[in-house]
C-alpha cells in the first residue's frame, strides 16, 4: 500500500510533527518462535538437577553390578572395582538357590501378562461404552471411578486380604492377579481419550452401513485407540512389575514370589542367622528386573507420547 498524503494546513498554520512509532527489531540471536523458543537458564539447570537425580541411582546400579562381594565394601560405590565380576554375577544370580530367580522372574511375567493384560482390556471397554453410550446411572459411575482413583491401594489390602482368605484363594497366583484387573485410573484415562480420539460421526456412519457394535469397536474405535492403549498398558505393566505391598500379604510361599519379592528375601538373608551375605547378587538381580521396563519405555515411547498430548490441542 502507498503512504497516506499529509492533512492540508491552512495559510499561516504551524504543522505540529506527529511522532513517530519505530518498530523494534530484535538482534541477531533474540528472535524467538515456536521452532525457536526462548532459553531459560532456570529451567535448564532445574531439568539437569531432575535428570542427576533420575539417573545417578541407576548408574550406580550398573557400576556396582560389575563388583564382587568383597568389592562392594572395599571400593567406591561410584566407581568401578579392579576385580570386573558382571557376568560372572549375571551367571550366579540366574542358578543361585536352583535358579529360583528365573522361576521368580516367570511369576512376575505371568501377573503382568494376565494381570495387566487384563487390567488394560477392561479398561479400553469400559472407557469406551462410559465415552461413546448413553445409559442411566451414567455420572454415578463417573463419580465412583473419580473416587476409586484418588483412594491408595494400601487402604485397600487389607480387606482384599481378609476376602480373598474366606475365598480360599491366598497363597495362590490368583490372590496377586484379580486385583491387579482393576485399574480405575486407566478406566479413567481411556474414557477422556475415547472422547476425544472418535468422533460420534464416524460411529453414525458404520452404524448406517450396518456395522454392528461389536465390529465398529474393533474395525473402526480400536485402531483410533491405539496411543491410548499403549499408555494405559505402560502405568498398568509398571504398576503389577514393581507390586510388593500386595504380595507381600497374598503369598507366602516363595515359588510364587514376584521379582520384588524374591529380591527383598534374598536382601533380608543376610540378617537371619546364619544367612549368606549376597547383595551383589541382590544388586546384579535389580538390574536384570528393571531392563524389561526400560526396553518397553523404549519401544513404545512414540505412542506414549501421542497418547499422553491427545486432546491437548482443540481443532
Amino acid at each position: 500500500m502507498g503512504a497516506t498524503a499529509p492533512a492540508p494546513v491552512a495559510p499561516g498554520e504551524k504543522r505540529t510533527p506527529r511522532p513517530v512509532t519505530r518498530l523494534r527489531t530484535p538482534r541477531s540471536g533474540q528472535r524467538h518462535s515456536v521452532n525457536r523458543p526462548r532459553r531459560s537458564v532456570l529451567l535448564t539447570v532445574l531439568t539437569g538437577l531432575v535428570l542427576v537425580y533420575a539417573l545417578v541411582p541407576l548408574v550406580w546400579l550398573v557400576i556396582n553390578s560389575t563388583k564382587t562381594q568383597n568389592g562392594l565394601l572395599s571400593s567406591s560405590g561410584l566407581w568401578f572395582d579392579s576385580d570386573f565380576a558382571f557376568f560372572g554375577n549375571i551367571a550366579d544370580t540366574l542358578t543361585y538357590n536352583d535358579g529360583v530367580f528365573v522361576r521368580w522372574l516367570l511369576n512376575t511375567l505371568l501377573y503382568v501378562v494376565v494381570g495387566a493384560g487384563g487390567a488394560t482390556f477392561l479398561a479400553v471397554l469400559g472407557g469406551y461404552a462410559l465415552a461413546k453410550f448413553e445409559f442411566p446411572g451414567k455420572r454415578g459411575v463417573f463419580a465412583v471411578v473419580i473416587g476409586a482413583v484418588a483412594v491408595p491401594g494400601t487402604a485397600l489390602a487389607v480387606p482384599t486380604f481378609l476376602m480373598f482368605s474366606k475365598m480360599g484363594l491366598t497363597d495362590t497366583p490368583w490372590a496377586v492377579i484379580i486385583p491387579s484387573l482393576i485399574s480405575p485410573f486407566g478406566l479413567y484415562l481411556m474414557w477422556v481419550f475415547a472422547a476425544e480420539a472418535i468422533p460420534t460421526e464416524l460411529l453414525e456412519a458404520a452404524r448406517i452401513d450396518g456395522a454392528s457394535e461389536i465390529r465398529t469397536f474393533f474395525t473402526v474405535s480400536l485402531p483410533l485407540l491405539a496411543p491410548g492403549i499403549v499408555t494405559v498398558l505402560l502405568f498398568t505393566v509398571v504398576a503389577t512389575w514393581n507390586n510388593y505391598f500386595l504380595p507381600l500379604i497374598m503369598l507366602k510361599d516363595p515359588d510364587w514370589y514376584p521379582l520384588t519379592l524374591g529380591l527383598n528375601s534374598w536382601n533380608a538373608q543376610a540378617q537371619t542367622n546364619g544367612g549368606e551375605a549376597i547383595f551383589n547378587l541382590v544388586i546384579t538381580g535389580s538390574l536384570l528386573t528393571i531392563v524389561p521396563l526400560i526396553a518397553a519405555f523404549l519401544l513404545l515411547q512414540r505412542y506414549w507420547q501421542s497418547g499422553l498430548a491427545a486432546g491437548s490441542v482443540k481443532e
